[in-house]
């Protein structure tokens, strides 16, 4: 496994439908080596802290796998590293293959995998497709979300070692299925909860579900 790129912005401005909107999503290439801290990456920042950024969702990755199918798709050979808003882009790093609470070593940095990435209108209007989050998010190519264990610095070419799994826990593809796509698997829901490194929110919005189901059973009963 491989950091291919590190990638970085602050804020802008620009114009969605008629509406001015205050995005960080056009991350940019970066030389040397990046300061990594607690809430992110030195000379990087959010505009949605909502959704975005924060202890949980510090750092964004992304395979550059998903690059060569994204450009298939798309019809398209204009992707640079940063295309899908990520601060990491990475190689050997598949959602199918990580787990939420894998933690990663990058340098003297370990991250943390804390949840699936979910797009929004700002990555349609980064790739110029108003439909393109939907294809995203079906895709289960989204890349993920990272807490920063131990701050440090990393550069393009450092190799990623995974140092801690859990091989019969959640994955990434299978967490993003759940919450979008399957939210009737229940026992995967009772799986997901249980793991201590899933964002406070979808650790909501999971418990929430299984409540529901529960009340509703007692309902019937």
């Amino acid at each position: 496994m491989k950091l291919i790129s590190v990638n970085v912005s602050v804020p802008r401005t620009v114009s969605i439908g008629k509406r001015p909107v205050s995005t960080g999503i056009f991350k940019e290439a970066v030389a040397g080596r990046v300061p990594v801290r607690s809430l992110g990456l030195v000379g990087d920042g959010q505009a949605d802290l909502a959704n975005h950024g924060g202890i949980y969702k510090a750092v964004y990755s992304y395979p550059f796998e998903h690059y060569e199918y994204w450009s298939r798709e798309l019809g398209r050979t204009d992707f640079v590293p940063g295309q899908f808003g990520e601060n990491l882009t990475v190689a050997g790093w598949l959602e199918d293959e990580v787990r939420i609470g894998d933690v990663f070593k990058i340098g003297e940095v370990l991250l943390e995998v804390t949840q699936p990435r979910v797009p929004c209108f700002k990555l349609a209007h980064k790739m110029a497709l108003p439909g393109f989050p939907k294809f995203f998010a079906a895709s289960g190519r989204v890349g993920f979300y990272q807490r920063v264990l131990v701050e440090g610095e990393i550069g393009a070419g450092d190799a990623i070692e995974r140092i801690k799994t859990d091989a019969h826990g959640v994955t990434v593809r299978e967490l993003m299925q759940l919450m979008y796509f399957d939210r009737q698997n229940f026992p995967l829901m009772e799986k997901a909860i249980a793991v201590p490194a899933l964002t406070p929110g979808w650790r909501e919005e999971l418990a929430g579900l299984l409540s529901a189901r529960d009340f509703e059973g007692k309902g019937r009963g």
